[in-house]
This record gives C-alpha cells, sequence and structure tokens, in this order.
C-alpha cells in the first residue's frame, strides 16, 4: 500500500478562513463567567479588539476574579449590568447554563441584541420558550453555534464556493478518543451530555451544509468507565435521501493511548474531497493543530490549506461578528439565527427520541 501524493500548499486560491469584522465594533456585556467565558469567549473579543463592558454572574466571586484577569468592570447585578449595557449601545452575551437563559432574556430590554450561548435550552420546550421570547421581545438573537465560523470550516467553505468539490455524497463525523470528563463537573447533574452538549456542534454543522434531515436514526449511551456522565458515546444515520449517506460516530472513552485516537470530518463530494481534522478534541484542553486537506478530483493528491488559528477562540469571533454586521447591515444573513438554531434543537430532540425508541425490532 502507497499513501497519496501530498503536498502543502500556503495559498491555496486565498480561501478565506476569518469573518470579517464589524466595521465599527460595538462594546459587549456579559452574563455569566464560567470556563467557556475565560477559555474562549474573552480571548476572542481580545484577539479581535472588541470591548468588554464588564461581567455578571450570580457567583460574585467567580465573576470578580475573572474581571481581575481580564481587568474588567465587575456588576453586582444584573439590573445593573444591562442599564450599564443600554447607556452604551452594547450586545448582551449569555454565557449561561441552557436552563437559566428564558429567565435572563425576559429581562433584556426589547430590540436588544444578544448571543445566546448554546445550546438553547435543555431540551425543545425550553428551545421554544426562548424563540418565543425571541419574538415578542424583538430581540436581534443568534446561538453560538460557532463550530461554523471557525478558519478550517471557513476555509472549507470558501473552497467548496470555488468548486473544487461539488456535491456532497458522504459526510462522517468521526470520533474515537479519551475525553478528560473530570473537567466538566458540572455535566454530572445533567441527564443529557453527549448529543446536547457535544455532538450538537455536528449536528449544527452538518444542518449548515445539508439543511434538516428528513429523519434520524440515534443511539446515545454511557460507559462504565464515567458512570457519573449520563452520556459519552453516540452513533447517529442522518436521512438526507437515497444518495447521502450522513453519519456520526462519537466514542469519548477512548483509552487505548493516544496513537489511534481520531477526530475528523470527511466530506466526500461527486467532484473532490475533504478531510477535516479536529485538532482541539486531541490531547484536550491543551489539543493539536486543526487541520484540513482538499482533494481535487483532477489531481490524484491532497492538499493541505494552511490558515491561522482554531476552533478556540477564533470560531468566538465569528459568531459575535456576524451578529454585529447583521443588525448593522453589513451581513444579508444572521446564519446561527435563534430560528435557524431551533432546527439544530429539534434534530438533537430527534436523536434522543430515537434512542429511546430502541429502533426496529427483529
Amino acid at each position: 500500500f502507497q499513501w497519496p501524493t501530498i503536498r502543502k500548499i500556503k495559498d491555496l486560491m486565498k480561501l478565506n478562513y476569518q469573518w470579517p469584522l464589524p466595521i465599527q465594533p460595538r462594546p459587549i456585556s456579559i452574563i455569566g463567567s464560567g470556563g467557556i467565558v475565560k477559555d474562549a469567549h474573552l480571548p476572542a473579543y481580545s484577539k479581535a479588539n472588541f470591548k468588554v463592558l464588564g461581567v455578571f454572574d450570580i457567583d460574585y466571586e467567580k465573576s470578580a476574579k475573572v474581571a481581575k484577569t481580564w481587568n474588567l468592570k465587575v456588576f453586582e447585578s444584573l439590573d445593573k449590568l444591562i442599564s450599564n449595557a443600554q447607556a452604551h449601545n452594547a450586545v448582551f452575551d449569555l454565557a449561561l447554563p441552557p436552563s437559566a437563559v428564558s429567565k435572563v432574556l425576559k429581562k433584556l430590554p426589547n430590540h436588544a441584541t444578544v448571543l445566546i450561548q448554546k445550546p438553547m435550552g435543555s431540551d425543545l420546550e425550553e428551545a421554544k420558550e426562548i424563540k418565543e421570547i425571541c419574538v415578542r421581545k424583538k430581540l436581534n438573537a443568534a446561538v453560538n453555534f460557532q463550530l461554523r465560523f471557525s478558519p478550517m470550516m471557513l476555509a472549507l467553505r470558501d473552497a467548496m464556493s470555488k468548486m473544487m468539490m461539488q456535491k456532497i455524497l458522504d459526510l462522517e463525523v468521526h470520533l474515537n478518543l479519551e475525553t478528560p470528563w473530570n473537567l466538566f463537573p458540572f455535566l454530572k447533574k445533567m441527564e443529557r451530555v453527549e448529543i446536547a452538549v457535544h455532538s450538537i456542534h455536528y449536528l449544527d454543522l452538518i444542518r449548515s451544509f445539508l439543511g434538516t434531515p428528513k429523519s434520524v436514526w440515534a443511539q446515545t449511551l454511557g460507559h462504565p468507565n464515567t458512570p457519573d456522565i449520563a452520556q459519552t458515546r453516540t452513533s447517529a444515520i442522518l436521512n438526507y435521501g437515497p444518495e447521502i449517506r450522513c453519519v456520526i460516530s462519537i466514542n469519548h472513552n477512548y483509552s487505548k493511548g493516544s496513537r489511534l485516537q481520531t477526530a475528523q470530518i470527511r466530506f466526500d463530494c461527486q467532484k473532490g474531497a475533504a478531510y477535516v481534522k479536529l485538532g482541539l478534541l486531541l490531547d484536550y484542553p491543551r489539543g493539536e493543530p486543526d487541520e484540513v486537506w482538499i482533494y481535487k478530483s483532477e489531481k490524484e493528491e491532497w492538499d493541505q490549506i494552511e490558515f491561522e488559528g482554531g476552533w478556540f477562540p477564533e470560531a468566538f469571533i465569528g459568531t459575535m461578528s456576524n451578529l454585529q454586521r447583521f443588525v448593522a447591515g453589513e451581513d444579508n444573513q444572521l446564519h446561527t439565527s435563534v430560528e435557524d438554531a431551533y432546527e439544530t434543537m429539534r434534530l438533537v430532540e430527534a436523536c434522543y427520541e430515537s434512542s429511546r425508541s430502541g429502533g426496529t425490532e427483529l
């Protein structure tokens, strides 16, 4: 067996891997101060030179610690943060547990601009309530499904727009790795974990390429080595009709060493193909570099696309930029609007329902 010819190209047709920043960025007020704020939101906003007015959390000590680290103002109450944000025409960044989102949305002023951390509620009922609140209050609201805006996915989408790949026939997400669940103690309290918190990213990404599937078969389950976490493994087949095969296969409990661990998404098209390495997930949280490889049908070669940045934190710049640019009239589409995010939540709910049903009996 011989490996295919591989060559690395620094500038493959000048593929774009960055979402444009808003022309006149608005300041940001953050509600919540958990790990995602420290690891992604604040590093992303700092890199993009977005001004952050301050932070509030019901755990004042936690928010004070974050504020001190990032030289921010810490607010003693949600009402004070809202008042300050209104005075500065700020965007509200809700980095909250899903069950707390609707309560905070009800307190925001009408017509506010808000970015909601995924998932969009704990389940479909909460997602429906969140959508209804946003419509009733006429909020400019998006959900932070940021994988779509990662440099690797923006580069891949640009390659598709330049006709390097045409007509997806196979789309497969495959993870076989060991996730350090001890870093996420809050997950022990949740009834829904793997799909609702992790694979929701892939389901949303798949929808962004193929739309909402006709139906889904899924199974999600735990593992004896992590008895405190409800689910850590998932298989799902998404039905897109007779021509497209779409599947996700996720195992967070592969403890047989790092040599054969994988975190990848493969696109096989009628013309061309792509391989994406999700480097962040390998040796998390340190991670490895993300990678994108393109196969063009007219050549028996794989070209590696070079780009800067990764899923964390650069993708978080993209979601905030798209929201601000859409409100300012600079983008014609809000890609992760609450209406679109609700469709992802419908797919998540269908996966859980399929897993409960147990499939076709023999």
